[in-house]
């Protein structure tokens, strides 16, 4: 149980660095007029991504499953996390009329113990070694 508070621990360290340039696309673009919510939160979600694979391979998990291995398990994972993102996003702006930084932080609770559990258990859990 102790190792898997730490490793939530990190994991919400890492969140909150990967949060910081998701939120800076999101509020860039939007507050520019490049484009509206959801499509400025899935460029961010995406930046963010990239850092958070990075960091969390490193630090949360200390993986040691080969980035061919852990890639792949990771892109599905935030593939995942890209849709819920967009529809939670688009019922909360769109169906609900909710302002966009409330809605986003609620998606990103949502999508943070998501993407934990199945980055924790599946993308970055331990190998199983064969024993031939």
């Amino acid at each position: 149980m102790r190792r898997l508070l730490s490793q939530f621990s990190h994991f919400v360290a890492v969140g909150l660095i990967a949060a910081v340039v998701h939120y800076g696309a999101l509020i860039g673009l939007v507050e520019t007029e490049l484009l509206s919510p959801v499509p400025a939160t899935l460029i961010g979600y995406c930046a963010g991504g990239a850092v958070s694979y990075l960091f969390n391979r490193r630090f949360a998990f200390s993986s040691d499953r080969p980035h061919r291995e852990a890639v792949w398990r990771f892109v599905i994972v935030a593939c995942v996390g890209f849709v819920l993102t967009g529809l939670i996003m688009s019922a909360l702006t769109t169906g609900l009329d909710a302002p966009y930084l409330p809605s986003q932080v609620l998606t990103t609770a949502i999508v943070l113990f998501w993407s934990f559990l199945a980055n924790r258990f599946w993308t970055f859990s331990e190998r199983v070694r064969s024993p031939h």
